[in-house]
């Protein structure tokens, strides 16, 4: 049983081991691995709420039980999810990245109507249960310069981008754009939208973390658990040197326990909703 009163500290493995701080070694990679594997098995027995995951460093963590870019893919397989978001989260900004970590040569390739839309809908659903937002407005940004230029730039915009937001629309959900990204963020548009999605790593990736370098945090949205981490990585260069920050590394626990408060609320709310009746619930 926890102690809330003090750190508690789990072992994800039962062996002594010489932990060589700011190296790349396979053990290191070996025990990261260890531990993902514990969380999960933990988080599935209730024995803890929530995750967050430090961060891993892509290379030394491959084997052949783990063949991902990173955490996201990672946990998505594990859950069998396929749609989900990166979602990067500040005190200012919610900006999902629709592509993940993929070459930014097979960007284009992979912008399609179907997957635009499935992504605004779960970016949607996100805010909803993890953030508390009713009726959220989500900004879509645009693939190519000046989001396309009807055409003139670029066809993806017109032809993907923007029938996946007027589906979005007819189903009820407050999208808008697609919005070419420099302007978007330049005149401060982004202040008036609950979420912003992103096609592209980078897109969304500069912004944010221009904005939120010190307390940004990743959330991976669509998952049934509360997955977060600070949104940095591994830092190897200055490893051991005690100049290193915590702050997004506290943000990402701060955030954990926030959105695991909403999306309990949410699901008490929606489970104890009074079924509506029809002819104006008066049963005549």
């Amino acid at each position: 049983m926890a102690n809330p009163k003090r750190a508690n500290i789990v072992n994800c493995y039962d062996r002594e081991v010489k932990i060589e701080i700011g190296k790349l070694t396979d053990i290191a990679g070996e025990l990261a691995y260890l531990a993902l594997e514990k969380s999960i098995s933990d988080i599935d027995k209730g024995d803890i709420d929530v995750i967050v995951t430090a961060p891993i460093n892509k290379v030394n963590i491959q084997s052949e039980k783990f063949n991902f870019a990173g955490h996201t893919g990672y946990f998505a397989d594990k859950y069998k999810v396929e749609n989900h978001l990166m979602l990067m989260v500040s005190k200012k900004l919610r900006i999902g990245i629709i592509t993940g970590h993929i070459p930014l040569k097979d960007v284009a390739a992979a912008i399609t109507e179907e997957r635009v839309l499935a992504n605004i809908k779960v970016m949607q659903k996100s805010l909803q249960m993890d953030f508390g937002i009713p009726k959220p407005k989500i900004a879509v940004l645009g693939l190519n310069p000046h989001a396309g230029d009807d055409g003139l730039i670029g066809t993806e915009d017109r032809e993907f981008i923007s029938p996946a937001i007027s589906k979005a629309k007819k189903e009820g959900i407050l999208a808008f754009g697609p919005y070419p990204s420099d302007g978007f963020f330049g005149s401060s548009n982004y202040t008036k939208f609950d979420g912003i999605l992103a096609m592209y790593h980078d897109q969304g990736m500069l912004p944010f973390k221009t904005f939120a370098f010190e307390d940004g945090v990743n959330f991976t949205a669509g998952l049934p658990i509360i997955r977060t981490s600070p949104a940095h990585g591994t830092a190897f260069d200055i490893a051991g040197k005690n100049i290193a920050s915590a702050e997004s590394f506290k943000e990402a626990i701060y955030l954990a326990i926030e959105l695991h408060k909403n999306r309990k609320l949410y699901q008490e709310l929606t489970k104890s909703a009074l079924p509506v009746k029809e002819n104006g619930g008066n049963g005549r």
